[in-house]
């Protein structure tokens, strides 16, 4: 370890948190679709020359912890030049599911113009290529757009494979020397719904990504490119520091448990998730050795998915503002089977392993590390994400017959932690999202809501009581194709050290005054009118009452 300032090392934590929190600003400012400007789902973060990720927003758990592979791969495909942008959202290649679309751009300090003549050859201008360096700096964010395309609205339906899910982008450059690809954006848009909002979206995410280098390159003009990228190291060298000190006060020891996703939408049996997290003085290993195999249906977890849940789950036992940087995973290896639930291979479908089975991931690893630390870690709090997805055709739009695709998460009840009651009404763990406020969904899609509460006594009863759901009704104006993808139907987040399991979820659709139970993965058809009423779990409860 090289000295450094711990003064100047606090400079640097905040400069780069505040980068990668004015790039989400930038991006929610400038963005299209409700989802991304008033949901806020989706995450920015700043990575060193290496790909190595120093520092993050306070934005989506499930996007940052998974974000480095998705620019892993980006530097190991393309070889990124001043100007490039690089645009993927393959899950198989660091992605998390279809509908998050990550674009990575480096930062250089400056381009150097070669000062050697042009030469003509069989009529051709030859020039050699300018000397640009190494990048000092990368960015990159991530989205979630309403509509990737795929057989459903908001391509978060009942597929079976990755092909059914929508449009999977590779590495590609959607910018090349500061221009955008015209002809790969007519692609993409030819493949999804709403295209002017997802071109928007889009624009937002490249914007975001310019405010980003704007601000390091005025970083390493202040205080010197050396030391900028030192402390960059200095960072991730600390939080490496701090996890291995917070992992030591785990007595040692392996700590097991187990918890199951309801079904896959496709069969009806459950589908378990094993750990076994063994403690050896400041390391840790995460083993799901016992897990399920992958599964037909929507839910499988990529490798980047089951990393990215081990890191929020281990970042959690951490106090203060710790550097958000790859330093923290240093100590921690994770052991995730191939081709299975939490480590799928293409071409399993993988939309609601995103979103359903990484909030399991952590449920399951809480209940692992209680047994470890029983004064510390909280109940299960609602453990689903409740997506929910409307699309069709606007009749608002006249003769035009635009198309709308809404998506959003509802939110449900917090677990009640060993001297607090859980929060109501909130999104917990791997979401870090809001409802679409009523106003703004009415304005931008023809829907309706209809009853938005807390549901009340849906949280466990102990010593304290686990954070109750909502209930979410909405109502289409016009024919519609509706998906809902979540889980927490059949069995209640557990509770803790004697305190009582929050309620289940519930959902109905409403038929002309008929109410009518579906499940909890599926699309069905809707006519103007019906009503989809969306009921949370409530968290558990912790502690005997």
């Amino acid at each position: 370890m090289t000295q450094f300032d711990p003064t100047t090392l606090e400079i640097y934590r905040a400069l780069y948190t505040s980068v990668a929190e004015e790039m989400g600003i930038a991006l929610r400012r400038s963005a299209f679709s409700p989802n991304i400007k008033e949901r806020r789902d989706y995450s920015c973060a700043v990575f060193d020359a290496r790909g190595r990720v120093i520092a993050q927003g306070d934005h989506m758990p499930v996007h940052l912890g998974s974000m480095p592979m998705a620019v892993a791969s980006a530097l190991s495909e393309i070889d990124l030049q001043p100007g490039d942008v690089v645009a993927l959202n393959d899950p198989f290649a660091g992605g998390t599911h279809l509908p998050d679309v990550t674009l990575v751009m480096p930062v250089f300090a400056e381009v150097t113009a070669d000062r050697k003549p042009a030469t003509v050859k069989n009529g051709a201008v030859h020039r050699r290529p300018s000397s640009v360096g190494r990048p000092l700096f990368y960015v990159a964010n991530r989205a979630h757009h309403a509509d990737i395309g795929g057989a459903t609205p908001g391509s978060m339906g009942l597929a079976t494979d990755i092909y059914g899910e929508g449009l999977s982008i590779p590495p590609v450059r959607l910018l090349k020397n500061g221009a955008l690809n015209e002809d790969m954006m007519r692609l993409i848009l030819a493949n999804v719904r709403s295209h002017d909002e997802r071109r928007g979206d889009f624009q937002a995410q490249i914007g975001s990504l310019k405010t980003g280098a704007a601000r390091l390159l005025e970083i390493g003009q202040r205080r010197g490119a050396p030391e900028a990228r030192a402390y960059a190291t200095h960072l991730i060298e600390y939080s490496a520091r701090l996890m291995r000190q917070a992992i030591a006060t785990i007595p040692d020891g392996k700590y097991e448990a187990e918890d199951a996703l309801d079904d896959d939408g496709v069969t009806a049996g459950e589908v378990p998730i094993r750990v076994a997290v063994t403690i050896k003085a400041a390391r840790a290993t995460v083993d799901f050795t016992g897990s399920a195999a992958q599964v037909a249906g929507p839910i499988n977890a990529v490798e980047a998915i089951t990393v990215s849940a081990v890191s929020y789950v281990f970042r959690c036992l951490l106090d203060g503002d710790v550097p958000a940087s790859a330093g923290l995973m240093e100590p921690i290896e994770v052991l995730a089977p191939r081709a299975t639930i939490v480590n799928a291979i293409h071409p399993a479908s993988v939309a609601g392993g995103n979103v359903e089975t990484s909030q399991r991931i952590v449920d399951v690893l809480f209940k692992a590390l209680a047994r470890g630390l029983p004064d510390r870690i909280p109940a299960a709090s609602q453990g689903t994400m409740n997506n929910l997805t409307i699309g069709g055709i606007d009749p608002r739009t006249g003769n035009i017959g635009r198309e709308f695709s809404y998506y959003e998460t509802v939110a449900g009840g917090m677990g009640a932690r060993p001297e607090h009651d859980g929060m109501s009404a909130v999104h917990t763990h791997m979401t870090n999202s809001l409802n679409t406020p009523a106003e703004a969904l009415e304005y931008a899609y023809p829907l309706r809501v209809r009853e938005y509460k807390i549901r009340k006594g849906s949280g466990g009863k102990g010593k304290h009581r686990g954070g109750d759901g909502v209930v979410r009704e909405i109502e289409t104006l016009a024919p519609a194709r509706m998906s809902l993808l979540a889980d927490r139907r059949k069995r209640g987040p557990y509770g803790l050290a004697g305190g009582e399991d929050g309620q289940p979820g519930n959902a109905t659709i409403i038929h002309k005054g008929r109410s009518r139970k579906i499940g909890s993965k599926g699309s069905w058809e809707l006519e103007a009118g019906d009503r989809v009423r969306i009921e949370t779990p409530g968290g558990g409860g912790f502690g005997k009452g």
